[in-house]
């Protein structure tokens, strides 16, 4: 809800087409071509930035070929890298680069637009590339200790101002009616702070809101610098070109007013996209022109990738919670009604309870024309009266208002004595409700300035306002606002009153005891997985950073692995953590190559259903393929397919077949990278399968196979270890030593996190490292040869790690357990363990477990 009316529904930034605004950014310069690479469109001060005389013969102008001007080298990487942009609106980078016979590099951006194919360029700044990148690394690792969102957020900010210098770093969070609030800052200490201020919406109009989900990054270095006019202006036929994912797009007038009304003299925002919306901005202010490497601006929107995973996990936990007690609050209601009581006349009671997560004022409840209220509430008179408003405005869920004369004209009469209304139909039909009431208030609210834009004189022109100190608005009429975990619990309440007032039957009953045990599982598992894939995360960042060869290689990389993570994490808690398809996992990730062209992808076969600690493996595997496939195989062209079988083997094994035909001839590579690790041992090694891949001339075969304990039927509940840790984590007293141990066993279930591990003790020193990934691997590598220390993962899959530990301590072996739990059992001190390290860990952890000594980072010991 706004809280400030503004006397102009139609704003000028509203109307206004950014992303046509003809101007880029003085300090690089813009070209467009067209599909005969021939000059459409120029900045006028690319002849500058490329150091081309331009009142000489060479002197740039639409219709020229663009070889008269860039070297055919560097035409051929720019045409290489535009071949390689599947996806909508995709951008490919080029750091570096030689684009005229001179001795200047620049760093490049190309994308389609249109007929066009555009390509941005600026004076490659001397950076140390190599330190932008291994910075990602330690700031993952920070942000992954985040356990609340208001940390993260916090986190954050402090890592991207120490990246970036800028004076002030904010994150800014969206609120349903698209007003902001600053929910976190790091700055310099003389500026005042701009933190729980709000922002009405017109600050960030609808259409740049529509942009940032297309284009996240967006820099501004010098507020007074003279912008270059795209050239040729446009004709009264034709169209501006399309800058919506331009790098160097210049600001609009009414923006750039706007930030040097706040003082600032540079900026650059980052969007925070979450399930497709824009959840809010990583905001950074200088207060004098500053320019940020491109190879730094990467690493930041990395950075800021990683973040919204992070952001992600947090909410989905919570959301978890939510739904714990959402489905006490089910089962409380239900054992009373379960004996016919009319709801009608148990108000009292239904309403009492219901406080206790949704505050309200009063309640009123409308049955087969049975009217009852509670507290603060209109009559039966005036509840009726509403009726038609509410029958057109619902569409069978929650509404949510907290002024509900503005949505209903029949509400103006009740508005003295409530505003605000939680609206439940609880019929198939617009016919009976439940609402939940709030009392108007007088309350106060802090805004960043007084939101309402001044309009000059004589003019329908806006100005931007030139204070942004905290400035109060006293608002009436107006309740408190639902929040979105209100709203959630609401939904989940009318869901339990449609069960009681439709009758459950007993196969109704029985299915929600079903529900209530698989909710019990899945509470439990969920905080193993978010802590696990933390350490995923880091593991898949140090692994992946040795295939890379730059920044935007490494960038590309990374965030298709993240992406790949993300995708099989969406399939699998859309469904409450439950199986999820196997057929969705291909056409998920080759949908963002094929430009929906369903004839690239053949998948036929048995339909199989994927156990979630299976899924996110097997999502690996699948994205690894694509992109070998994309690189070299049938989908390098226009012509070739790629066939997926899916069976079943006797003994429910899972079978999928990968072919790829019509592409280009086929070779063996010349070296084993990581994407090839994953692909040959992520299944064997995490899952207990199979894997074989053939690189034939006519294209690459791939053959897995998933045991049968990872296949299921969707309603079949997810299995978890036999080994869940409870109870409060135990420091036990370590072994006193001081020496790295020269021969150290591993025992982990998770390839990746193995891989990481064992490079990390390697690093520091260790002569010997070995890893095994199961209870009986491990026993037989003991009896071989006892290591001198051992870190052993508590819960190895479907086993407990329990014998491995015993045997360990009966040795007299010093070990460390780790684990993704948060809590142990109280038994632990007598598995004989030295100390306890919590996932995601890293190379300090490794290194005060080995060393025995306590730390902060993770592992927990006596002294």
């Amino acid at each position: 809800m706004n809280f400030q009316t503004l006397p102009h529904e139609l704003t000028e930034c509203d109307r206004e087409a950014i992303h046509q605004i003809g101007y880029v950014q003085g300090f690089g310069a813009l070209i467009a071509v067209d599909f005969d690479w021939k000059i459409s469109h120029f900045s006028a001060n690319a002849a500058s930035v490329l150091e081309t005389d331009s009142d000489s013969d060479r002197a740039i102008a639409a219709g020229q070929p663009l070889s008269d001007h860039f070297a055919s080298a560097a035409i051929d990487t720019l045409r290489e890298r535009l071949h390689r942009i599947k996806e909508d609106d995709a951008v490919e980078r080029v750091f570096g680069l030689k684009l005229t016979t001179g001795d200047t590099l620049y760093d490049c951006v190309i994308h389609p637009s249109g007929k066009h194919a555009i390509i941005e360029f600026e004076p490659h700044l001397q950076g140390d590339a190599q330190d932008h990148l291994t910075a990602i690394a330690p700031m993952t690792d920070a942000i992954s200790s985040a356990r609340d969102v208001d940390t993260l957020c916090q986190s954050t900010a402090k890592l991207v101002r120490g990246l970036l210098g800028y004076d002030r770093v904010m994150i800014y969070r969206f609120h349903r009616d698209y007003s902001g609030e600053v929910v976190a800052e790091d700055k310099v200490d003389e500026l005042e702070s701009f933190v729980g201020l709000r922002y009405p919406a017109t600050d960030i109009p609808m259409q740049a809101r529509d942009l940032f989900k297309r284009n996240r990054f967006r820099i501004i270095a010098d507020v007074d610098a003279q912008n270059a006019p795209i050239k040729p202006a446009p004709g009264p036929d034709s169209e501006p070109l399309d800058l919506s994912l331009s790098v160097l797009r210049a600001s609009s007038e009414i923006h750039i007013r706007y930030l040097k009304n706040m003082g600032v003299g540079a900026s650059l925002t980052i969007a925070i996209v979450r399930a497709g919306q824009l959840w809010g901005l990583i905001s950074c202010h200088h207060r004098t022109p500053k320019m940020i490497p491109f190879t730094q601006r990467t690493v930041a929107e990395v950075l800021s990738q990683i973040f919204s995973l992070m952001l992600d996990r947090l909410l989905v936990e919570r959301s978890e919670k939510l739904r714990v007690r959402s489905l006490a609050l089910h089962e409380q209601l239900m054992r009373r009604f379960a004996d016919g009581i009319s709801f009608v006349e148990d108000l009292d009671m239904f309403e009492s309870v219901v406080r206790e997560l949704i505050a309200h004022d009063g309640a009123s409840v409308l049955i087969r024309d049975q009217y009852r209220a509670r507290g603060c509430a209109p009559d039966e008179t005036q509840f009726k009266a509403l009726l038609p408003g509410l029958s057109v405005m619902h569409d069978s869920s929650v509404l949510a208002t907290n002024n509900l004369s503005k949505r209903i004209k029949a509400a103006e009469g009740i508005a003295d004595t409530v505003a605000g209304a939680l609206v439940l139909p609880i019929s198939r039909s617009p016919r009976d409700y439940l609402v939940l009431w709030r009392k108007p208030l007088t309350r106060t609210v802090l805004w960043g300035g007084n939101p309402a834009k001044a309009v000059t004189a004589g003019t329908d022109r806006l100005e931007p306002r030139s204070s942004f100190k905290a400035w109060a608005e006293t608002v009436e009429d107006l309740s408190e606002e639902w929040s979105d975990d209100e709203i959630t619990i609401a939904e989940s309440l009318r869901s339990t009153l449609l069960e009681v007032i439709l009758r459950m039957t007993d196969e109704v009953a029985q299915e929600r005891q079903r529900a209530q045990e698989k909710q019990d599982l899945l509470i439990a598992e969920l905080n193993h997985r978010v802590r696990n894939i933390l350490n995923l995360i880091r593991a898949l960042v140090s692994q992946s950073g040795k295939d890379a060869t730059s920044v935007s290689n490494f960038a590309s990389i990374i965030g298709g692995r993240i992406a790949a993570l993300a995708s099989a994490h969406d399939n699998i808690t859309r469904q409450n953590w439950a199986p999820a398809p196997v057929a969705a996992l291909f056409e998920t990730e080759l949908e963002a190559y094929t430009a929906g062209k369903n004839d690239r992808l053949h998948l036929t076969g048995d339909d199989a259903f994927i156990q979630p600690e299976a899924y996110t493996v097997l999502a690996l595997v699948v994205h690894e393929l694509v992109t070998n496939s994309i690189k070299y195989g049938s989908l390098c062209d226009s012509r070739g397919t790629i066939n997926v079988e899916v069976s079943k083997a006797s003994n429910g094994d899972l079978l999928i077949n990968w072919a790829e035909v019509g592409g280009p001839p086929v070779q063996p590579p010349g070296r084993k990278g990581f994407g090839s690790t994953i692909i040959s041992r992520a299944i064997p090694y995490d899952l207990r399968g199979e894997a074989e891949m053939n690189f034939n001339l006519s294209g690459v075969e791939a053959k897995f196979r998933i045991p049968a304990r990872f296949v299921a039927p969707p309603e079949r509940a997810m299995p978890t270890g036999d080994g869940a840790l409870s109870g409060e984590d135990a420091p036990i007293q370590p072994k006193a030593t001081r020496t790295l141990p020269e021969d150290v066993l591993i025992v982990e279930d998770n390839m990746i996190i193995a891989l990481d591990t064992e490079d990390s003790l390697i690093e520091m020193g260790v002569a010997s490292v070995r890893v095994e990934n199961t209870v009986n691997g491990a026993l037989k590598a003991i009896e071989e040869r006892e290591p001198d220390f051992a870190i052993v993962d508590y819960n190895l899959g479907s086993e407990s790690s329990r014998p491995v530990a015993q045997e360990l301590a009966a040795r007299g072996v010093r070990f460390v357990l780790a684990t993704g739990y948060s809590e142990l059992s109280s038994d632990l001190e007598a598995l004989g363990a030295s100390g306890l390290i919590r996932k995601p860990y890293g190379t300090a952890e490794l290194e005060h477990a080995l060393l025995g000594e306590a730390n902060d980072d993770g592992l927990e010991m006596s002294a």
